[in-house]
């Protein structure tokens, strides 16, 4: 058993092993932990993959082939802290290609999984106590899809 207590489940219309494959590809801590097989009671086609238990980032998530009858929406996201702007830069554009960028750090990948891409500074100036430094470092967010360090700090810092 995990020493994880909650890991999160994503439903993939059965494309599971395409998503886990390419989540591995970006994240250079990531490997799979388990696989599980349909049987014979189903109700995918026995052999198939049902589901891949997989870690990124120290992270485990159970992808599930479930089949189309639900969709992801960006009611829940994945946020990714980042140090630098080369980690912004690297993951937004692998994790768009196919995808959907949003607003304010926000993206859906190929597979219709929400990310929210983020610089270590957001969370450290929102909780700074600064309130017009946390209102100008929220007026820089909005208008911007991926987010750049660089004019988060000139906000955070009144340059």
């Amino acid at each position: 058993m995990s020493e994880q207590k909650i890991t999160p489940c994503l439903w993939f219309d059965f494309n599971a092993e395409e998503a886990v494959a390419h989540y591995l590809a970006i994240f250079k801590d990531g490997r799979v932990v388990s696989t599980t097989r349909y049987g014979d009671a189903g109700p995918g086609p026995k052999g198939a993959v049902m589901t891949i238990a997989f870690e990124i980032e120290g992270q485990r998530f159970l992808a599930l082939n479930g089949g189309p009858h639900f969709q992801f929406t960006p009611a829940i996201s994945l946020i990714i802290d980042c140090a630098t702007q080369a980690e912004v830069d690297r993951l937004w554009e692998a994790l768009s290609d196919g995808g959907k960028p949003g607003q304010c750090g926000w993206l859906a990948d190929k597979f219709g999984v929400s990310w929210q891409i983020v610089p270590s500074l957001v969370p450290k100036a929102m909780q700074s106590g600064d309130a017009e430094a946390i209102e100008r470092v929220m007026r820089a967010v909005l208008p911007m899809k991926k987010l750049d360090i660089a004019k988060l700090q000139q906000a955070f810092a009144a340059e």
